[in-house]
């Protein structure tokens, strides 16, 4: 085994898959995808629901031949992906360290490396739900691996907590298994996730979505044998009266994403509260000089068809980056998330780099709406939306260069 390589991809996902083929059109040869996981394909692999692929390939297709289309691709193009290969360590200096069965402990030098890890679900334990700690209490998404990888049925009655993507689908892939499931309880005034997945997934199964809504207990020793749920107010603090006992054998977690970013942080890259993955600019480039970042390590997607651009566009700035084998000189203009924005992505651009897109998603529900961009105090973006809701991710498109040398770019919502 070769212990340097021009790219080294961390994730073997659609992101990874996907910045990996850029980078081979690009002209970068030299590549190797570490995969954790016994395949690649990644999340998508026990995705096997339709919806996929409507941007990228103009058809929709399950997360399975989605992801088969990508790993088709990079085998065409003779990218070699090392799979059950779990990744430890990284330098801001490019050196990564990994671990697997067949090559054991190992450290490989990279000309530049892109992160596209993903992300993994919020755990029980971050809730600080009482009650004890029975049989029955799933993630939605180790549900879905059970069932749709492993054969496995999970429950019969059931209770999920979370209106996010993954819990949505499961509410359907539960009820197509033949089981009833009691309720969607969301604690936030609004639904976490796409519109057209509460359509599809509650609504067309008569499913009831419980909006400012909570456990507050799980009951039962052995087996879940129900949960209170309970009202919550203003400040998401459960209503004295309110509670509501729902018997179930089963209660499915679906309370939001979080980056994979433990090597980031081990790579020194600066980190952003908000997304919980690392500050970037256009580029996709991270704090550390040849480390780019994409995906769902990045922030949180809706659509892997973004996930899929984002990480080809990091593919493509990679293999620029290795070409030209220098450090950045042109200084940066910082972006900053306004009133009603919770986050942009990228945080930081470079003026010279030409027209941008930028990513982001709102802070609450809003109707009727301008999506604004201030450039050093000049309004230069000012499009009505009738409605923008925190699940539905958002993006605007203009060109820095006219922002003064010393100011900022902002992005906002406004009233008029």
């Amino acid at each position: 085994m070769k212990t340097a390589y021009d790219l080294v991809v961390i994730g073997g996902g659609p992101a990874g898959l996907a910045a990996a083929c850029a980078a081979h059109e690009a002209g970068v040869r030299d590549i190797l995808v570490l995969e954790r996981d016994d395949r690649p394909g990644g999340i998508l692999n026990q995705c096997i629901h339709n919806g996929f692929g409507l941007h990228t390939f103009r058809e929709e297709l399950t997360g399975p031949e989605y992801a088969a289309r990508y790993i088709e691709k990079a085998g065409a193009a003779g990218i070699p992906c090392l799979c059950g290969t779990m990744v430890i360590g990284l330098t801001p200096g490019r050196a990564v360290t990994a671990v697997s069965r067949e090559h054991g402990l190992f450290t490989l030098q990279a000309g530049a490396v892109v992160l596209a890890m993903g992300c993994r679900e919020r755990p029980r334990g971050a809730l600080n739900i009482p009650g004890t700690r029975p049989a029955g209490v799933y993630t939605a998404g180790t549900a879905q691996r059970l069932m749709n990888i492993e054969g496995l049925r999970v429950g019969r009655e059931v209770v999920i907590l979370g209106s996010g993507d993954i819990g949505l689908i499961m509410a359907r892939r539960m009820k197509l298994e033949g089981a009833e499931v009691r309720a969607v309880a969301e604690l936030m005034p609004y639904s976490g996730g796409l519109k057209r997945n509460i359509v599809q997934c509650l609504d067309d199964f008569g499913i009831p979505l419980l909006l400012s809504h909570t456990v507050v207990e799980v009951h039962g020793r052995q087996r879940v044998t129900g949960v209170t749920l309970a009202a919550v107010d203003a400040q998401r603090r459960p209503v004295p009266g309110s509670e509501k006992y729902i018997p179930c054998d089963t209660l499915l977690l679906s309370v939001g994403l979080l980056p994979e970013n433990e090597l980031s942080r081990a790579a020194g890259l600066d980190i952003d509260p908000a997304t919980g993955g690392p500050c970037v600019d256009q580029r996709l480039a991270t704090s550390a000089p040849g480390i780019f970042a994409c995906g769902n390590v990045l922030h949180v997607h809706d659509l892997v068809d973004y996930v899929s651009q984002e990480a080809a566009l990091a593919g493509q700035q990679a293999a620029a980056w290795l070409q030209a084998r220098q450090g950045d000189t042109d200084a940066t203009v910082p972006l900053r998330a306004g009133a009603g924005v919770r986050y942009t992505v990228p945080q930081a651009l470079r003026a010279a780099g030409g027209p941008v897109t930028v990513r982001f998603r709102v802070d609450g529900v809003y109707r009727d709406r301008f999506v604004s961009v201030y450039l050093g105090g000049t309004r230069v973006v000012h499009r009505r939306r009738r409605i923008l809701t925190p699940g539905e991710m958002e993006q605007v498109s203009f060109d820095p260069a006219a922002c003064p040398a010393g100011g900022e770019i902002t992005v906002c919502l406004e009233v008029e």
